[in-house]
C-alpha cells in the first residue's frame, strides 16, 4: 500500500443483536463514546424477523476497553447478543461506490484495475467512471489506493457485514 495506506491493526469488528427498537443505536453509541471509542464503521439491518436487527460495528482501540465495552453492551436491556469477532474465521464483505475521473487517455488502464478486482462500472460517461467493488476490507483499501492516482471524485463505502462460518452463530 501507499503511504496514504489505512492502518487496521488495531480495528476490531463487533457484532451486535438486539431488539428493533427506538433508541437502541443511540444507547449503543453512547457506551462507545463514553469509553473513548471512535466507531469507524456502523452497519444496521434487519433479521429474518422484524423484532430483532443485527449491528455490526468496526472500531479501533485497545482490547481491553474494547472486552468493557462489549460487556456494558451485553448488559444494555435490549441487547440480546454482542460478540468481537476480531481474529475469528468469519465470512466479511464490504461494498464501495467510487466515482473516478476517466478521460479517454486513462480509461483502458482504469478498466483494467477493475478487471483485476471483478468491479462492476455502474456509470459511463466522457468525464468519469462509477464503480462498484465488494470484498474484504482489504481488497477495497487496495483498489483505492490503485484508483487515486487517476483522481477519486467520490468515494462511499457499507461499512463490514459479516457471518459465522458453518454452525456458529455470529
Amino acid at each position: 500500500m501507499n503511504n496514504g495506506a489505512i492502518d487496521r491493526s488495531s480495528t476490531h469488528t463487533i457484532s451486535i443483536l438486539a431488539t428493533n427498537k427506538p433508541g437502541v443505536l443511540v444507547r449503543l453509541a453512547q457506551v462507545f463514546s463514553r469509553r473513548g471509542y471512535n466507531i469507524d464503521s456502523l452497519v444496521v439491518s434487519p433479521t429474518q424477523g422484524e423484532e430483532t436487527s443485527r449491528l455490526t460495528i468496526t472500531a479501533k482501540g485497545d482490547p481491553e476497553t474494547l472486552e468493557q465495552i462489549i460487556k456494558q453492551t451485553s448488559k444494555l436491556i435490549d441487547v440480546l447478543h454482542a460478540t468481537d469477532h476480531t481474529g475469528e474465521n468469519v465470512i466479511a464483505k464490504e461494498l464501495a461506490l467510487l466515482k473516478v475521473k476517466a478521460p479517454d487517455e486513462t480509461r483502458t488502464p482504469i478498466l483494467q484495475i477493475c478487471e483485476h478486482f471483478k468491479a462492476e462500472t455502474l456509470d459511463f460517461n466522457s468525464e468519469s467512471l462509477v464503480i462498484q467493488v465488494t470484498g474484504s476490507t482489504e481488497k477495497l483499501d487496495a483498489m483505492v489506493d490503485m484508483l487515486t492516482p487517476y483522481g477519486i471524485i467520490e468515494l462511499i463505502r457499507t461499512g463490514k457485514i459479516l457471518m459465522a462460518r458453518g454452525k456458529e452463530l455470529t
